[in-house]
């Protein structure tokens, strides 16, 4: 059956239509996202000291990061490298830099800085990376925003495993994928 021009006109509107609303409707993806952060003084002096910082990505691959932490005794950054630094108060904030900027899954990035401090110098409690609180596991993608399960890592983050470890739980090393399908299988 042959449509007339404006039928025909018509129909790939409203399937066009159709199609814009349905994926409007649909929720949006969120990447599985996790964070180790080891936070080392290298040295230390009356006033001052060194420090290095690495970022191990344990979630899905990271394109551009933010690194935010407070320090809690007062004190202060004087000159960084490996990435780029603001500071008010206690609060800072690190930020990558042009050839560090992209952290694959499992992957791993580290800056170094220089600070002072006066009578102790205390390493920082928390770190947040990307918004999400660094805490050495992965927080899994879900649908609605207010659900999001924490994924244990394994005993042993260094040695491999699958979905199926021991009690069920999964492991940090699956890929994102499957972390996710896990999931939204099990709920949170």
């Amino acid at each position: 059956m042959k449509l007339p021009r404006l039928q025909l006109w018509l129909a790939v509107g409203v399937a066009a239509m159709t199609g814009a609303l349905g994926a409007l409707a649909a929720p949006a993806a969120h990447a599985a996202a996790g964070c180790r952060i080891t936070y080392t003084v290298t040295n230390q002096w009356p006033g001052g000291f060194g420090a290095n910082v690495i970022v191990d990505n344990l979630g899905d691959p990271i394109s551009g990061w933010k690194l935010t932490w407070s320090f809690s005794a007062g004190q202060t950054i004087t000159q960084l490298w490996n990435g780029a630094y603001t500071q008010s108060g206690s609060q800072v904030t690190v930020t990558n830099v042009d050839y560090n900027g992209g952290i694959p899954s499992g992957g791993s990035t580290s800056f170094g800085f220089n600070g002072s401090w006066n009578g102790s110098n205390p390493v920082p409690a928390s770190f947040t990376l990307d918004g999400t609180a660094c805490t050495g596991g992965v927080t899994s993608p879900s649908a609605s925003p207010s659900a999001s399960p924490t994924v244990s890592p394994s005993t042993s983050p260094s040695q491999p495993c699958d979905i199926y470890a021991a009690g069920g739980t999964p492991c940090v090393a699956a890929h994102s994928t499957t972390r996710a399908l896990y999931g939204n299988y099990n709920g949170s």
